[in-house]
């Protein structure tokens, strides 16, 4: 932070027994390793596990594995590591806040305690009743954004990912799936999304113009995050295709 780095002493486990119980599990890798976590969380007696994932097609896989000790939500920060550094990324609080909440809306102890927590460590939070549909749009954001970075496995050229070309088919990718989890009766949450379908296009992509020359693009575009958030957010695809697919709905993009 400003030129100067911390160290932290953290304590760590290599190996969790059924019987370590905690106060909280909280569950923080890509989605495309999430069940393969939860796998190896099934057994503990641990009550409360915490998925700071994104979610594309709800909660029955993952309530499959560790039943209603589940309570999903998502991270307001972010980052990456570089050289054995942590970057850490807070984005304004209007912008971004952790989210969670139980699937079925209710507000419960666990879901207050969690608020509690956020509040002593002074972390924006929103609880939120419909996760499932927050994860759902905000898996679509994510790929809406996210997959213009890559093609064929392979990472845009910094030069092509700037252009009006890429702003404009995150723009249409974003508008088709926003439209197509609608017809599939998931609300649009948070609702801001919905200006979004009647936003035209052309302050969409001058919006998403400028994101693509942020440094936080850039970032993104460094070899090894890509190749894991690349891998991310094609399976987040696969499985917002086979979710919309089991509600009847085939998304058609337009011709970029």
């Amino acid at each position: 932070m400003k030129g100067e780095a911390k160290s932290i002493k953290v304590n760590v486990i290599d190996t969790l027994e059924d019987d370590d119980v905690y106060d909280l599990i909280f569950v923080t890798v890509r989605y495309n390793q999430s069940e393969s976590a939860l796998v190896a969380l099934k057994d503990n007696q641990s009550k409360n596990i915490v998925t700071m994932i994104s979610k594309s097609n709800g909660f029955y896989s993952w309530v499959d594995i560790v039943g209603d000790k589940l309570l999903p939500a998502f991270p307001g920060a972010g980052g990456q590591i570089k050289n054995g550094i942590l970057y850490a990324r807070f984005p304004p609080k209007i912008l971004a806040a952790t989210v969670f909440g139980e699937i079925s809306g209710v507000v419960t102890e666990r879901v207050e305690n969690i608020a509690n927590l956020l509040n002593t460590v002074k972390l924006p939070y929103t609880m939120n009743k419909n996760m499932k549909a927050y994860l759902i749009t905000h898996s679509v954001s994510d790929i809406a954004m996210l997959s213009v970075l890559y093609a064929e496995n392979k990472l845009i050229d910094a030069k092509t990912v700037r252009t009006r070309k890429m702003a404009h088919q995150i723009t249409v990718t974003l508008k088709t799936y926003l439209s197509a989890i609608q017809e599939a009766d998931v609300v649009i949450n948070p609702s801001a999304f919905k200006m979004l379908l009647k936003c035209p296009d052309i302050i969409l992509d001058f919006f998403f113009m400028i994101w693509l020359r942020t440094k936080m693009v850039k970032d993104m575009m460094l070899s090894d995050y890509g190749s894991n958030a690349n891998n991310e957010i094609v399976q987040l695809r696969n499985d917002l295709l086979k979710f919309l697919s089991e509600n009847d709905i085939a998304p058609q993009e337009k011709n970029r």
